[in-house]
């Protein structure tokens, strides 16, 4: 008898078991997601109007350079001495940005490089 209450037991505790694992697996849920693949054309910006504002104590330092890029961006920024620092642009209004330059030598710049994305 005792070996049949032992089988038993064993048994319950398997089902036991087995019911509480499933009852976790059962709670999980999972969201709606989304993959994809896709392609889009990437076009470049047309820099006009460049403006740079000198500074009005020191002329031999810029303050900013403002330029249109002529279409829509979220995050602009520009390099004006080559390997040097990139300087963060805000956009002004419309299409015109402006990146604060304070300090920068005049006589060290020797490019305009503007890197733009729209999001």
């Amino acid at each position: 008898m005792f070996k049949n209450l032992k089988v038993l037991l064993v048994v319950f505790v398997i089902v036991a078991l087995s019911a509480s694992a499933y009852a976790f697996a059962a709670a999980n849920t999972v969201p709606d997601t989304r993959a994809g693949d896709g392609s889009g054309a990437v076009s470049g910006y047309t820099v006009t109007s460049i403006v740079y504002n000198l500074n009005a104590t020191d002329p031999s330092t810029l303050d900013s350079v403002s330029f249109d890029l002529g279409a829509a961006a979220t995050q602009v920024e520009a390099q004006l001495v080559a390997s040097g620092s990139w300087y963060t642009c805000t956009l002004d209004a419309g299409t015109v940005w402006e990146c604060d330059t304070t300090g920068l030598a005049v006589s060290t710049i020797n490019q305009l490089r503007v890197v733009a994305a729209s999001n």
